[in-house]
């Protein structure tokens, strides 16, 4: 390699990563969804979210040998393309699993507190049992659901012992909430067909991702199910405003935004290319705070009643303030999830 620096761009969103580089890299800052072919002409490596859409276009003819994604998902990369090209991909798998959690147990128990639904002997039904699917799963089992699960690669893996066929988890839950990825196998998977299967009063959640949501079969089914709780949108950031007007939840794609999970996310971004390039004083990098009110808090909520439950859970995360501020002004969808306040986690043992 030329006797150079090693450069790198950076989405200037993802969380306590200014500086951190610096004394080993230069490195530039931009907006993730700005990033352009030109500002990789000299550039190593990238650290990004999902906006920023890594496929031929933007890569073609460059020198980056490395991207870390500081996020789950991954369906804004191009893998065969990297792959051909000989780029490097790191994602940060499970990062905010526990912010997801707290999310769907949040939006749960508010919306069944608002709609007057008991919660009690009901079925949750989990499309996807990944990273957040199991701290879902695990947390469910604890507050006393009896938990029905899907999950067919980890079926075909382990056998079927544990999980079901999706259609009878459709046609038996009284709660489906969507933890899957976005590939050839889940786009628009929640079409009509699925939501005819549910029962009717069914309360469904996505906080995985828009496209699997066919959402002109989803307003066709609303006036049949229960509460929905939508947080991850087709075409974001120009979300269908219709669609938001009729679920009861409308939250910016902020689930998995909790504190602990943007340290989880960029502390994977950060070791995964310090691992590829050398930076060994970075290899456990993880970035720490020292402000107590944002430190992941322990609940007990056991022996507790839904109501007690409930205002536990909101007093933790006031989960009707996002679906506020999301509602007053749905055109600042991006600015809002760029300059959202991250909520500390909590957990359930």
């Amino acid at each position: 390699m030329e006797d150079r620096r090693i450069k790198i761009i950076v989405d200037d969103a993802v969380p306590f990563i200014k500086g951190v580089f610096e004394p080993y890299a230069d490195v530039v800052y931009k907006a993730g969804k700005e990033i352009c072919h030109e500002d990789l002409v000299d550039v190593d490596a990238m650290v990004i979210r999902t906006r920023t859409k890594c496929d031929s276009a933007l890569l073609e003819g460059t020198p980056v040998k490395f991207i870390a994604t500081a996020t789950i998902g991954t369906d804004h990369i191009d893998f065969p393309y990297c792959d051909e090209k000989g780029i490097v991909v790191r994602n940060a798998a499970g990062c905010n699993a526990g912010g997801v959690m707290n999310y769907v147990f949040s939006a749960l128990y508010g919306v069944a507190s608002r709609k007057a639904v008991r919660l009690d002997g009901s079925k949750l039904g989990i499309v996807g049992v990944g990273n957040v699917g199991s701290r879902v799963d695990r947390v469910a089992g604890y507050l006393g659901f009896k938990v029905l699960k899907n999950d067919p690669p980890r079926m075909a893996a382990e056998g079927p012992e544990g999980f079901c066929p999706l259609d009878y988890l459709l046609q038996n839950a009284n709660v489906v909430t969507m933890h899957v990825p976005l590939d050839e196998t889940t786009k628009g998977m929640c079409n009509d067909s699925f939501f005819d299967m549910m029962k009717p009063g069914t309360i469904f959640i996505n906080a995985s991702r828009g496209e699997v949501v066919d959402e002109a079969a989803l307003k066709r089914a609303i006036p049949k199910l229960g509460p929905v709780i939508i947080d991850t949108w087709n075409n974001e950031p120009d979300i269908d405003r219709e669609l938001m007007d009729m679920v009861d939840i409308a939250t910016p794609h902020i689930a998995g935004y909790s504190y602990q999970g943007k340290q989880n996310g960029t502390a994977a971004a950060v070791r995964s290319l310090s691992r590829f390039f050398g930076f060994e004083d970075l290899y456990e990098f993880f970035p720490k705070t020292e402000i107590v009110d944002l430190q992941a808090v322990k609940l007990d909520l056991k022996g507790k009643t839904q109501g007690e439950i409930t205002s536990v859970l909101q007093y933790n995360y006031p989960i009707f303030t996002d679906d506020f501020m999301l509602r007053m002004d749905p055109g600042n969808f991006e600015r809002m999830r760029s300059n959202y306040q991250y909520r500390r986690e909590f957990y359930i043992d």
